[in-house]
């Protein structure tokens, strides 16, 4: 038997085939603004759910509007479509924050798959639409920071300036700019450095306690070996939550 799992974000939709170990054995990436959305998913995951795949699909979505479409599909080919926070996830994680209504499923998700993975104190940095901390300690959601996404902000320059550039992050810089993509290279990341190792240091000065630093999404890479602590790259943490979501909720 495989499970059908999934992440709708605010750029892509990861979905995952997963076997009966609950291991993720196949990937599909779409793009979650994409005018064919719906015409590709449909055509794709007819041929996902022909073989032995259980009727319950599980997502994690911050897009209400784009799971909404993917359920209907879904439901036409007669499978049964949950979203995370249909569940009481308080049975498998505590929160300690004020209004969990606003909790982004994604955060929910990298911290379950986190807690469940590693077991200890944990700052999770995703470099997503936004760039997101979460902070678990113990078996705690503690709360988090939200930060501008590096490519939407990227986006954001070159769409409001007349003069300035489209430019990618290619690798490191040593020095300030001798150009106009010089410079908006050693902007970004330098910016973002600091961005990311002062959050870093004023969540742990707060705590007084040892974390584990894990990082997911595109820019992880970049910026592992630039942070103030040790990180571990887990790209995969949010779908391992909502693995485990599925199999506290829905076997």
């Amino acid at each position: 038997m495989n499970y059908l799992i999934g992440d709708i974000g605010n750029t892509n939709i990861k979905i995952c085939k997963i076997n009966r170990n609950f291991k993720i054995i196949k990937t599909y990436l779409f793009e979650t603004r994409s005018s064919s959305l719906e015409s590709v998913f449909e055509k794709k995951i007819v041929k996902v759910i022909k073989h032995n795949t259980n009727k319950r699909v599980l997502f994690s979505s911050v897009v209400p509007k784009v799971y909404k479409k993917i359920s209907k599909i879904l439901q036409r080919k007669k499978m049964s479509v949950f979203e995370i926070k249909k569940f009481n996830l308080k049975k498998i994680i505590k929160f300690n924050i004020k209004k969990y209504n606003e909790l982004g499923s994604d955060r929910i998700a990298n911290s379950i798959g986190a807690h469940y993975k590693f077991k200890t104190n944990c700052i999770i940095i995703d470099f997503g639409t936004a760039t997101t901390f979460d902070v678990i300690k113990g078996k705690v959601y503690d709360g988090g920071v939200i930060a501008p996404g590096i490519k939407l902000s990227i986006e954001n320059l070159f769409s409001s300036t007349a003069l300035l550039p489209m430019f990618k992050f290619k690798k490191y810089p040593k020095n300030y700019g001798k150009n106009t993509k010089e410079a908006l290279g050693s902007g970004f990341f330098w910016g973002y450095e600091g961005l990311i190792n002062n959050i870093l240091r004023k969540i742990i000065k707060k705590n007084g306690i040892n974390f584990k630093i894990i990082l997911t999404g595109g820019y992880s890479s970049i910026f592992k070996n630039r942070l103030i602590k040790r990180s571990k790259i887990e790209n995969n943490i949010t779908i391992q939550g909502i693995i485990n979501i599925y199999k506290y909720f829905l076997l």
